[in-house]
């Protein structure tokens, strides 16, 4: 069905499951001789073990979510990851959500990617509405994809900054909401700064016809953050919400989930992204949600509620 199992696999079932999937590549047929071939082929058999000789990565040239003729079982590796993160971030509390996909680029590039899938449905605009966080990578998200971000200070409340919203309904105003690219916010930061007014933003931006990024960078691990996101997609505008893998699954540094409401728009950024990606982080996280079932990940995030 493509949901995470209850109950967590063995790492030998887990084992013999990817290498079902490897022996579907074609790189790893027992005729195969390769010849002409310009993917599939390693040298060293350290490197193919690692990968369980999944060597052909994810998707196609023209779309990172594309099945691949020759490498049935990477794209169903894709796939699954794909179907077993949706499951994860339901279980996790944004009920509603539609659609999501692993894209191998940490948080930051996730965003820019989100930003310049926005550029063609938004060409006049220049501008990125950004509530204030130090934190570099998110800034340079928004330079990287060639906007100029507009930040919002944020405001004293008691001993926490929070979201200064007259100041982003301004702003907005002043700058004409048609060269306006997005509200860009913020679900988890360093105190004291609490996160941003999602549902108050997502209304804003719902009344002014304004697309809304949310930086959920750490977030699928708070349900007070999954919360957040899910009652501002229910009063609001919510396009797309981005987080890190590394830092809600504990696997290496290097991918990300981009999931989002409307499914034909969260396509369209997998269809940004030029050319074929590497499947590492998409296997890293299946291997990892597999061995942990769904039990285990809410035994984690309850673990975490108590402790924090």
């Amino acid at each position: 069905k493509g949901k995470c199992p209850e109950d967590g696999w063995d790492e030998s079932t887990i084992e013999l499951f990817l290498h079902e999937l490897a022996i579907m590549d074609s790189n790893n047929f027992l005729g195969n001789c390769g010849v002409g071939e310009r993917e599939g082929r390693v040298v060293s058999g350290l490197v193919a073990r690692r990968h369980y000789r999944l060597i052909h990565g994810i998707g196609r040239s023209g779309d990172i979510s594309a099945v691949q003729p020759k490498a049935a079982g990477s794209s169903l590796l894709n796939k699954l990851t794909n179907s077993v993160v949706l499951d994860v971030i339901r279980l996790a509390g944004v009920r509603t959500v539609t659609s999501c996909f692993v894209v191998p680029m940490a948080t930051g590039m996730s965003l820019t990617l989100c930003f310049l899938t926005l550029r063609h449905k938004r060409p006049k605009a220049k501008y990125i509405i950004w509530p204030r966080i130090d934190q570099k990578s998110c800034f340079k998200s928004m330079i990287t994809a060639g906007f100029e971000p507009v930040v919002i200070e944020n405001v004293l409340e008691g001993d926490e900054l929070r979201t200064d919203l007259e100041a982003v309904e301004a702003k907005i105003k002043a700058l004409g909401a048609e060269n306006i690219l997005c509200v860009h916010s913020t679900t988890s930061c360093f105190a004291p700064r609490v996160p941003d007014r999602l549902e108050e933003l997502a209304v804003i931006c719902a009344n002014y016809d304004i697309p809304h990024i949310v930086n959920n960078a750490y977030g699928v691990q708070s349900s007070k953050c999954m919360h957040l996101i899910q009652q501002g997609a229910r009063v609001g505008r919510i396009d797309a919400f981005v987080q890190s893998l590394d830092k809600n699954f504990m696997v290496p540094v290097g991918g990300a989930i981009i999931a989002g409401f409307n499914e034909s728009f969260i396509q369209e950024i997998s269809k940004m992204y030029p050319g074929r990606a590497s499947a590492s982080p998409s296997l890293d996280v299946l291997i990892t949600l597999l061995s942990l079932g769904t039990s285990g990940y809410k035994k984690l995030l309850k673990e975490r509620k108590v402790s924090f």
